[in-house]
């Protein structure tokens, strides 16, 4: 937060714990089976297993520990979506800020917007007075 010197509601804090929490279990969950994933491409030089079932064994191993991977990834890709939305529905100083900032910039737009108007405005009303006055003056009326 932009103030920690703040105090959270409880919810908040709940939410800020669940989400520290979930950061530590996913990147735990990736680093395990990582790890175990590294321990199966160890070839072992006897066992009682047969070498072509250890393999499978390995194999199968690997690939429930490579989704598992995959599962702790999307996991933590889903928690970096609710911090951001969290920051977003949570800061309301920057989320007010943006928007005087906005108003700001759109008021100033709108100030230049009605000065080019006006001179236009102008502009125009001094060339149709130039056109009454040379049509009033001329043989044609």
């Amino acid at each position: 937060m932009s103030q920690p010197s703040r105090a959270l509601p409880q919810s908040k804090e709940t939410l800020l714990k669940s989400y520290t929490k979930r950061l530590k279990d996913d990147v735990k969950s990736i680093l395990d089976n990582f790890t175990e994933i590294l321990k199966c491409s160890k070839v072992e030089d006897e066992t009682q297993v047969s070498r072509v079932t250890q393999v499978v064994q390995y194999q199968y191993e690997s690939n429930v520990r490579a989704a598992n991977i995959v599962r702790a990834g999307e996991s933590l890709m889903k928690l970096v979506s609710d911090i951001k939305e969290f920051l977003i529905l949570n800061d309301f100083p920057s989320v007010n800020a943006s928007i005087s900032d906005r108003t700001a910039r759109l008021t100033t737009i709108q100030q230049q917007t009605d000065k080019q108007l006006m001179s236009l405005k102008e502009d125009m009303a001094v060339t149709l007075y130039e056109l009454e006055e040379s049509y009033y003056s001329s043989q044609y009326h």
